[in-house]
C-alpha cells in the first residue's frame, strides 16, 4: 500500500507481530509515583505478547542501577543497534534488562549528558511548539533533558526498524515523557506514537480545591487555570501530547472527561489499569493469610491500647485506608463523617465488635511517638517475662508428675513459679498500665495543630476513648518489614485486615482497592474513581463480590457520608462465615483485572495508531 493512500487499513488486518514497540515513561526503573506500579506490573503481560520487539526508555537518574538492571553485551538488534550509535555520538547509554517480572528490554538515557544544553533546548521547544519551560524548575529541567535524548534515540531506532522492514509505534506516558513527541511529529518521523495520560496536572489541582469540580468542567476556563496554580507549561505539554499523538489514550471514562475540557481532546481509547494478579493470589491460602497477619496486627494493638484499656480481640474488625495526603481527593473528609456515625451507630445498637480503623499515609514527622514506642516495648517485656514463667511452670509441673505416686491432682500452680518472676510480672504490668486514652496519631507530627485528620477527629471528640465502639489510629508514615511497630510488609498489613475503604473525591484509576481484592480483602471505592466505575459498569453483582461502588456523582458529600456509614455498619453486622465467603470472592473478581486481559485495550490503540495513517506492512 503506498504511503500516502487514502484508505484506512482495517484493524484486523495489522499483524502485530510485524512491529516493533517501545515504551517511554520517567518511571522506568524510576520508583517514583503510581505510573511505577502501572509500567512495573504490565511488562509480564508485554513480554509474553510482543518477546524482544519491546523495549522500554527511562531516565538514568541514579546512577547505580546494579541492583535492577542486568546489562546486555550483544547489540545485533534494532534497539541495540540504535544504542550503540548513540554511544559512539559520545552519550552514555545503558541497555539491559529490568530485574523485575517479565525481564524487559530497557534502555536508560543519562540526563546528565544534556545539562550543559538545557538553554538551547528551552529555545527550541518555546520557537518550535510555543512551550516556555521554567528555568528555575529541577523537574522540568530533567524532562526536557531526557526529552532531548529520547528523541535522539527514536530517531536512530526509526531507522534500524526500517531496515529490518517492520513499523515502529513509540508509546509515552505522562507529560514527563511526551516531549520528544511534539518533534518526532513535526520532523514526520517514521513512527507511530500514542499518548497517554493517568491523570491531567489541572484536574488534581482544581479536583483538591473545588467541591463541585465535575458539574462544572465544562465551565472552566484551562488558560486561567493554569496560570492561577503556576503550571502552564505541564498543561501545554499534556494538551500538544493529546492533540498530535496518532492515537490518545486515558486509564478511564472519568479521566476521559477532564480530558475533554483541559486537554481539548476525548481520548480515543480508554486503557484500564491493571495488575499482574499471579504475585497477589494465594488460592486457599486466603484466609490462613488473613488469620497469620492479623495475629500481627493484634500484637500492635496490644501493644497501642491495652495498657490504657482492653477489649476482645476476637470480636474486633480492622478498617484502614492508604494513599497520598489528598484530604478531599483521598475520600478523606466523608470517611471520617462516616467512622463518627458509625460509632454512634454502634453504641446504639450495643454490638460487642470493636472497629480499629487505621489511617496510613505520609506526613512529615520528626519520630515516632516515644509513648508509643514504649509501650510496644514494655509489652514485649511482659511477653518475655510470661514466656519464662510459662517455660519454668512446664518444667515443674512435669517433674510434679512424673515424681508423683498418689496424688494425681493439679497442684497450685502459682507455687511453682519463684519470687523473682512473680515480682517481676507485677512489678513491669505496674509499670505499663496507664490511665491517659491511648493517643490517635503513633507519630509527632512536625505541623500537630493544623492536619486535618486530627484536627476532625478533635472536634469530633472521636479520640479513643474507652466507650467508643471505633477507634482510630493514624500511622503517618508507609509501613514496611522494618517498621518497629508493625513489623510486616504492607501487603500483609492489607491481608490483615477486614475492609479497605477508599471513597475517593477523585482518583483517576485507583490500585489501592484493586490490591486489597487482589489480596481477599474487600473494599469500598467510588464512582469518582476510574477504578469504581469501571467495576460498576462491567461487573452487575460487584458488591456480593466484595467491591462497594460509592455515589458520588452528583451527590452531597453528607449524603454520601451517610451512605458510608450504613455500608460500614452493615459490614460490621455481618457474620463471621459471610467475611470468609466475601473474601474469596473479592479475589476472584480480581482476577478480572490482570493485564493478561486489559493490555487488549492496549493493543486496540496500537491497531488504531497503525489504521489511521497506513504505513506500508512487509508481506
Amino acid at each position: 500500500m503506498a504511503k500516502n493512500a487514502k484508505v484506512k487499513n482495517s484493524l484486523n488486518d495489522i499483524d502485530l507481530k510485524k512491529i516493533y514497540l517501545t515504551e517511554i515513561a520517567w518511571e522506568v526503573c524510576n520508583q517514583v509515583g503510581g505510573i511505577y506500579t502501572v509500567i512495573r506490573s504490565k511488562t509480564p503481560s508485554m513480554t509474553d505478547r510482543w518477546g524482544d520487539r519491546f523495549c522500554m526508555i527511562g531516565p538514568l537518574i541514579e546512577q547505580d542501577v546494579t541492583g535492577e538492571f542486568d546489562p546486555i553485551q550483544e547489540l545485533n538488534d534494532p534497539f541495540g543497534r540504535a544504542v550503540a550509535k548513540m554511544r559512539s555520538m559520545g552519550w552514555n547509554v545503558l541497555y539491559g534488562r529490568w530485574l523485575v517480572s517479565g525481564r524487559p528490554k530497557v534502555v536508560l538515557l543519562d540526563i546528565n549528558d544534556s545539562s550543559s544544553r538545557l538553554e538551547a533546548i528551552r529555545k527550541r521547544l518555546q520557537k518550535d511548539h510555543q512551550l516556555v519551560m521554567k528555568e528555575d524548575d529541577q523537574l522540568q529541567n530533567q524532562v526536557i533533558a531526557f526529552a532531548d535524548l529520547t528523541k535522539v534515540f527514536l530517531t536512530l531506532l526509526a531507522k534500524e526498524v526500517k531496515k529490518s522492514k517492520r513499523n515502529l509505534i513509540a508509546h509515552f506516558h505522562e507529560w514527563m515523557a511526551s516531549i520528544p513527541l511534539l518533534d518526532l511529529k513535526k520532523e514526520n518521523a517514521s513512527m507511530k506514537t500514542v499518548f497517554t495520560t493517568h491523570a491531567t496536572a489541572l484536574g488534581r489541582f482544581v479536583a483538591m480545591n473545588n467541591e463541585d469540580f465535575y458539574t462544572r468542567l465544562p465551565r472552566y476556563n484551562w488558560k486561567e487555570l493554569a496560570q492561577n496554580y503556576h503550571i502552564m507549561p505541564i498543561v501545554q505539554v499534556e494538551r500538544a501530547s493529546a492533540q498530535h499523538a496518532d492515537v490518545f489514550t486515558t486509564v478511564s471514562e472519568v479521566t476521559g472527561k477532564e480530558c475533554k475540557y483541559f486537554l481539548g481532546k476525548e481520548p480515543d481509547v480508554i486503557t484500564p489499569n491493571g495488575l499482574n494478579i499471579e504475585r497477589f493470589v494465594a488460592f486457599h491460602e486466603v484466609q490462613n493469610l488473613h488469620q497469620h497477619y492479623k495475629e500481627a496486627i493484634h500484637q500492635f494493638i496490644m501493644g497501642h491500647f491495652f495498657h490504657s484499656y482492653s477489649f476482645d480481640l476476637d470480636n474486633t474488625l480492622y478498617f484502614f485506608t492508604s494513599g497520598r495526603y489528598e484530604f478531599r481527593n483521598k475520600g478523606f473528609d466523608i470517611t471520617l463523617d462516616a467512622l463518627v456515625q458509625l460509632n454512634q451507630k454502634m453504641k446504639k445498637a450495643k454490638l460487642k465488635q470493636t472497629v480499629v480503623f487505621f489511617f496510613v499515609t505520609k506526613r512529615p514527622f520528626w519520630s515516632v511517638n516515644p509513648d508509643v514506642l514504649h509501650s510496644r516495648g514494655v509489652m514485649e517485656e511482659i511477653r518475655k517475662v510470661c514466656s519464662s514463667i510459662e517455660k519454668q511452670v512446664g518444667m515443674r509441673l512435669f517433674n510434679a508428675a512424673a515424681t508423683s505416686e498418689t496424688d494425681h491432682r493439679l497442684p497450685n500452680l502459682t507455687d511453682m513459679v519463684e519470687d523473682f518472676l512473680k515480682l517481676k510480672y507485677r512489678r513491669i504490668l505496674r509499670s505499663w498500665k496507664s490511665k491517659r486514652w491511648p493517643i490517635v496519631v503513633t507519630h509527632n507530627l512536625v505541623d500537630d495543630i493544623s492536619d486535618e485528620i486530627l484536627q476532625y477527629l478533635r472536634n469530633a471528640k472521636l479520640i479513643n476513648s474507652p466507650e467508643d465502639k471505633v477507634k482510630v489510629v493514624y500511622h503517618p508514615d508507609f509501613i514496611d518489614s522494618t517498621n518497629p511497630l508493625f513489623g510486616i510488609d504492607y501487603s500483609e498489613f492489607v491481608r490483615g485486615c477486614h475492609l479497605g475503604i477508599f471513597p475517593s473525591f477523585y482518583e483517576p484509576w485507583g490500585y489501592t482497592p484493586l490490591e486489597c481484592i487482589a489480596r481477599g480483602v474487600p473494599a469500598i471505592t467510588s464512582d469518582f474513581s476510574g477504578f469504581g466505575a469501571y467495576t460498576k459498569n462491567h461487573f452487575k453483582d460487584h458488591d456480593e463480590y466484595g467491591v462497594y461502588v460509592l455515589k458520588r456523582y452528583r451527590r452531597d458529600p453528607r449524603v454520601a457520608a451517610k451512605e458510608l456509614a450504613n455500608v460500614l455498619f452493615n459490614f460490621v453486622k455481618q457474620g463471621r462465615r459471610n467475611r470468609m465467603v466475601q473474601r474469596n470472592k473479592a479475589e476472584d473478581l480480581s482476577e478480572n483485572f490482570d493485564w493478561s486481559k486489559l493490555t487488549e485495550a492496549y493493543e486496540k490503540a496500537y491497531q488504531k495508531a497503525l489504521a489511521e495513517e497506513p504505513l506500508a506492512l512487509p508481506a
